[in-house]
């Protein structure tokens, strides 16, 4: 996640709003499974707050020391009894020890992806298995691979920019123009992305650009099930929204794993 040392970071809030319906999702499932939780990836504290606000203990945890100065710069302005639920931990989700056990663990908004190996993704389920309680819970999405999508990629659209959004610069107030660039390799299941952001100022004119390098590693279905059961979970539901509908190909998996 070193991606986000640099001026993303600033940016992230501005453009990585979440997934629709995510954030109730994780709040449902921290407010059931109680004190403790975890979550690993929490970046700026887009999930992390309102569990804390909902009255639960709540660690987070980012390799990200920029994200983790946002975060704490949001947390420094909230109710006293809302901060004394959080604290925030420098750490990598392969290599963590905490001295308690948690009740629940969320990898929220795709973070498992940035482990770009096998043995990386095997590593950070095995912390996590020895971080829970017995009969703990994982809970994590990540995107299902579309084909079609792909296909697109390795074919007429190759690395083509494409405009993915736009929204106000958190700093200057200018417009800024968000674009994505992305190769694939399916050997080893990559995704090589790059956000492009034109600063824009009031006369319409590109003022700044910034390019910014995003690597992904995407699991399939059932690979991403051999995972957790080779880590000791066993799955409880795998839903294809957060809504908990139906698993489809090429939209999100939403897992829920218990230790066993």
């Amino acid at each position: 996640m070193v991606e986000y040392e640099r001026m993303d970071a600033e940016l992230y809030d501005s453009y990585a709003t979440g997934l629709e319906g995510d954030l109730d999702f994780y709040l449902e499932e921290a407010k059931k499974a109680g004190s403790p939780v975890l979550e690993l990836g929490c970046g700026t504290g887009r999930i992390l707050i309102p569990i804390a606000q909902a009255g639960l203990d709540v660690v987070g945890v980012d390799r990200s020391q920029k994200m983790l100065s946002i975060a704490r710069d949001k947390i420094s302005i909230l109710p006293p009894e809302t901060q004394n639920h959080i604290q925030l931990l420098y750490g990598d989700m392969r290599d963590f020890s905490l001295d308690r056990r948690f009740n629940l663990v969320l990898i929220p908004f795709r973070a498992f992806l940035h482990l770009l190996t096998p043995e990386d993704q095997r590593l950070a389920l095995g912390q996590i298995h020895e971080a829970l309680v017995d009969g703990g819970l994982l809970a994590l999405n990540i995107f299902d691979p579309s084909i079609s999508i792909i296909a697109a990629h390795m074919g007429h659209l190759g690395q083509a920019r494409k405009k993915i959004g736009e929204f106000t610069h958190p700093i200057s107030g200018n417009k800024v123009i968000q674009w994505d660039s992305r190769r694939y390799d399916l050997e080893d299941q990559i995704i090589h992305e790059t956000f492009i952001f034109e600063e824009l100022d009031e006369k319409g004119a590109v003022q700044s650009t910034t390019y910014n390098p995003l690597t992904l590693r995407f699991l399939y279905r059932f690979e991403m099930q051999y995972l957790l059961e080779l880590a000791g979970f066993k799955v409880e539901a795998l839903y294809g929204d957060f809504k908990r509908g139906p698993f489809q190909h090429g939209r999100e998996q939403v897992w829920v794993a218990r230790k066993i």
